[in-house]
């Protein structure tokens, strides 16, 4: 990696790889309440400030040269491959796309928008037939799109950890976690007791592993 020539200011790629992740997630999970829009507009902010760092301007490494330069000695952290910061830390030093943290990064990556494409399949034909989405995801855990949004986030972070995602991300936690109960709320004052049922036998992010989905007790 000391070789490598610098590979910052390319606000073309910024641009290109904004959009491209941002379509491709708009695709699948089509926002229309307000709350959609907030929801998505958090991913597409971390996003921005993901592919700015690692194409544009690399504030975290400008911000932490002198540390990592006395850590790291012989790593050029002006090329663009150092910016793979966990491949770096942890002794890494060759192709950093092939090391463990970017290939567990792709796992999270592409994970999350196959959670995010297979809940909204689900929850497009609930709401189209005025019912609780319970089956797919869903009957894994009640907020699918929500995890799906903090599973792509996380593998970014594994990938390229930012100063900015890493400030950002805690932050984005707590409103998708604030978003889902104002959801809640409004389900259960529509559904009630159906709901509520659901609620019990559903856990909201976290798979409750050996135990019975809710979509083999729905009736």
């Amino acid at each position: 990696m000391s070789t490598q020539s610098p590979a910052y200011g390319l606000w073309g790629l910024v641009l290109l790889n904004s959009v491209l992740f941002i379509l491709f997630a708009f695709s699948f999970y089509k926002p229309h309440s307000r709350r959609d829009w907030r929801s998505f507009g958090m991913y597409s902010a971390f996003v921005v400030a993901l592919f700015t760092e690692m194409y544009g301007f690399p504030l975290t490494l400008y911000l932490l040269s002198g540390w990592l330069a006395q850590k790291f000695p012989g790593v050029d952290f002006l090329a663009h491959d150092a910016g793979h910061l966990l491949e770096v830390m942890f002794g890494w030093r060759t192709n950093p796309h092939f090391g463990p943290f970017h290939v567990l990064s792709s796992i999270f990556i592409f994970g999350g928008f196959w959670l995010l494409a297979k809940a909204w399949h689900v929850l497009y034909h609930a709401q189209r037939e005025s019912r609780l989405a319970m089956t797919g995801p869903y009957a894994v855990i009640r907020h699918p799109q929500y995890a799906a949004f903090v599973l792509i986030m996380f593998g970014f972070l594994l990938q390229w950890p930012t100063l900015v995602t890493l400030a950002m991300f805690p932050v984005l936690l707590v409103a998708y976690a604030r978003l889902a109960r104002h959801e809640e709320a409004e389900v259960l004052a529509r559904f009630g007791d159906a709901y509520r049922d659901y609620q019990r036998r559903t856990p909201a992010f976290f798979p409750r592993f050996g135990g019975k989905g809710a979509s083999r007790q729905a009736p």
